[in-house]
This record gives structure tokens, sequence and C-alpha cells, in this order.
């Protein structure tokens, strides 16, 4: 099975859209191996939406996980930022078109707009996603993360305090 894939940038509703051409080779069996590698790829498709889903509920709220495991810092904040990023600019995030390739190779179609478009937003709002929107939800994106840092924030400054006021303990030898 081959499968060729063209993509390039063009104007949408989001203000960037990825375009994705596609000449897949015919003959495909359902017994062959082609069959099987198809299925692959649409599961592995659904695994980059899942994957997609969850970046995307760690960059809005990982921030709260931060009192728990404070290190997860280092992941969070490059993650937020670049969502941030990516809702501000009006661009659209790698893993898109890698879901539209696999969906593609897979026997499926590809789909215009961005993951955000396509999966959250007919959930939280009608209509279509225009980049005023989603530099609105770029906003919230860093709004929440602010509040989020600011109770880590507090959280660690509790426990830094409450360290200092305990006595310090020496063993008996």
């Amino acid at each position: 099975m081959q499968a060729a894939i063209a993509t390039g940038r063009g104007r949408g509703t989001a203000g960037t859209a990825w375009s994705v051409s596609v000449r897949m080779d015919e003959g495909r069996t359902r017994g062959g191996s082609g069959f099987l590698a198809m299925s692959m790829a649409a599961m592995l498709a659904d695994a980059v939406v899942v994957v997609h889903l969850l970046f995307v509920a760690f960059v809005v709220a990982g921030g709260f996980l931060l009192p728990r495991w404070p290190r997860l810092v280092w992941l969070h904040l490059p993650a937020a930022a670049w969502g941030a990023f990516i809702e501000f600019s009006g661009g659209i995030c790698p893993l898109t078109p890698l879901e539209n390739h696999l969906r593609v190779v897979g026997g499926g179609s590809a789909y215009g707009g961005d993951f955000i478009e396509r999966t959250l937003l007919p959930i939280l709002y009608p209509g279509h996603l225009t980049l005023p929107l989603q530099q609105v939800l770029g906003g919230v994106v860093v709004a929440v993360n602010l509040a989020a840092y600011a109770l880590a924030c507090r959280a660690w400054r509790r426990k830094a305090q409450a360290r200092q006021a305990q006595p310090v303990r020496r063993s008996s030898s």
C-alpha cells in the first residue's frame, strides 16, 4: 500500500488551515497485509486523538497538579506556552496533520481545521472557530494557568514555612 500526501497551508475559518490532498493506490483487499496496515493506521489515528485530548487537558489544567508534584512544572510550563502560542498565532498543532495522515492511510478521510475546532468546540461553542475566538481561548489558557501557578506557589510557600517551623530532630547516639 502506498500513499502520496501533499500538505499545504491555506486560509480558513481559523485564520490558518491545513489542506491535505491524497492519492491512494487502488486494489486493496480485506485479506491482505494492506488491510492490516490500514487497521493499524486507523487505531493509531484514534490513539493520536486520545493523546491530543490529554495534552490539551494537561495544557489547560496541568498547573493544578503542581502543588502535589512540583517537578511537573518542567513539563507543564513548556506545554502551556506551546498551547497558548498555537492559540494566539492561529496555528495548528502538529498532532492534527499526523492524525489526518493516519486516517487517510487507514482508509478514512482527513478533516479540515484543527483539533480544537473539530473535537472540542462543537461541544463548547456553536459555530466555527475564528481567529479572535481562538485568541480568547489562548487567553483562557493563560488565565487558568496563572491561577494554577498562583495556587501552586502559595502551597510551596506554606510547605517551606512548615519545614522551617519544625524543630530539627537529632538522633541520639
